[in-house]
């Protein structure tokens, strides 16, 4: 994902973007594997 580092400051807010960075990262390897119209559907149902 290429962060080195945490944007903000406070501990619920590093736990909140550390949250973030780790779906985004699973949301992209879901896409790779099953495909993104596999997982549209998946998510619809």
């Amino acid at each position: 994902m290429g962060a080195t580092h945490f944007l903000t400051k406070t501990l619920p807010k590093v736990t909140a973007e550390m949250a973030l960075s780790v779906l985004a990262y699973n949301l992209t390897r879901v896409m790779n594997t099953i495909g993104t119209k596999r997982l549209i559907a998946a998510i619809e149902a």
